[in-house]
């Protein structure tokens, strides 16, 4: 069974018979292509209004026009986030928020504590999903969404894209939207997983999984809801590809 923590940015999640396996999950971090701020690419908020359940199974973290709810699941936990456009102007089709899958916690003091059973430092342990199936992260290379990828080369005619220095752009597109990793020890998967995407990105200093909800379009005043899953079980990959299949109908 997995239970929630309260952490500085969003939550921790872990297993009540393995309390060491943690994953944090940042609510959010970037926006893409006009969500939220006008711009290919703007930072998010990054500490959300947080209401934790007294039994540490649901919660829900808020930010202006946004919020993420949350209901622990025995293999991790199901997600919902909802987001009204408040900015005044219609999103594209490709707008999308990026928030954060991270193997630890990060600026101050974490109010649980830190692990690195899924730190994955020589990019060996992260997958995302491409055309054909599982394939590794071994870069900070940016995987777009292949459906969408017309519509975001549109955007930058030369590859020059505003993080280009960051996150080169991929030539290697992503088929599905779930990111995968498995634990140190191989005993535990744990992964993010959204019904509507745009790009699978990570491995930053802190070997985070940055997979975006695609959130447009939407017109001004407008609000949609986009479900996700988060999964946190003994496991491999395989099995985390498999459940998120069956959990969205792929």
């Amino acid at each position: 069974m997995i239970v929630l923590g309260e952490w500085e940015r969003g939550l921790a999640f872990w297993p009540t018979e393995a309390a060491g396996v943690r994953l944090y999950l940042w609510f959010y971090e970037w926006h893409l292509f006009d969500a939220v701020r006008a711009g290919q690419h703007t930072g998010g908020y990054w500490i959300p209004t947080k209401r934790m359940a007294c039994d540490h199974r649901q919660a829900v973290l808020s930010h202006p026009g946004m919020a993420l709810s949350v209901s622990a699941t025995d293999d991790g936990a199901d997600l919902s986030m909802e987001i009204t456009n408040q900015s005044g102007y219609a999103w594209p089709p490709i707008a999308a928020v990026i928030p954060c899958l991270n193997p630890v916690g990060l600026s101050g003091q974490p109010l649980v504590p830190p692990t690195r059973e899924f730190f994955d430092e020589t990019c060996q342990r992260t997958w995302f999903v491409g055309e054909a199936g599982l394939e590794k992260l071994e870069t900070r290379e940016i995987h777009f969404n292949q459906a969408f990828r017309p519509a975001i080369d549109a955007q930058a005619p030369a590859g020059k894209f505003d993080w280009v220095e960051k996150w080169p752009t991929s030539p290697r597109n992503a088929g599905a939207g779930l990111m995968v990793r498995e634990s140190a020890d191989g005993r535990w998967v744990g992964g993010i997983g959204w019904e509507q995407f745009l790009s699978a990105q990570g491995h930053n200093p802190c070997r985070c999984m940055h997979l975006s909800v695609r959130v447009g379009p939407l017109e001004p005043g407008e609000s949609r809801a986009v479900r996700g899953r988060l999964y946190l079980f003994a496991g491999t990959k395989d099995d985390c590809l498999a459940r998120f299949r069956e959990n969205f109908g792929l």
